[in-house]
């Protein structure tokens, strides 16, 4: 079990620089789970390629229900006074909090590719290319 951030789901769903590597993280664990958060960021995702006149509506909708599918059951609700601290004693925004926060609380690694993230908590945060790399 991995948590993932908005960036990786989105990879693996929208077919991009990053999407191989995604789908090896996937093939190594696809027991994928996120903050509750990941709906919107990836539904903002979603908004801006369509603006972007990278694929239609329908396309949009169907990416957002295979990611509900593949996520329903690793959906987590975090406490606000945890995200708050952790954002308040970082350089990291609140979005970015509940994905620490939650690879933290079940004491597991957040698969990210944001490099402030894996700065910030390197006993935390593995980059998408190491996870992948990582026998």
């Amino acid at each position: 079990m991995i948590v993932v951030d908005t960036n990786l789901i989105a990879y693996l769903f929208i077919h991009g620089e990053y999407s191989d590597m995604a789908e090896k993280a996937f093939l190594k664990d696809s027991l994928w789970v996120a903050p509750i958060l990941w709906r919107s960021e990836l539904r903002n995702v979603l908004v801006k390629c369509l603006k972007d006149k990278h694929f239609q509506f329908e396309d949009a909708v169907q990416i957002m229900r295979e990611a509900e599918s593949l996520m329903k059951t690793g959906e987590y609700m975090l406490d606000s006074l945890e995200v708050l601290s952790l954002a308040a004693s970082t350089n990291c925004s609140a979005y970015d909090a509940e994905f620490v926060v939650l690879a933290q609380e079940i004491g597991i690694p957040l698969v990210t590719m944001d490099r402030k993230i894996l700065k910030t908590f390197p006993k935390t945060a593995l980059s998408m290319e190491r996870f992948t790399e990582v026998g």
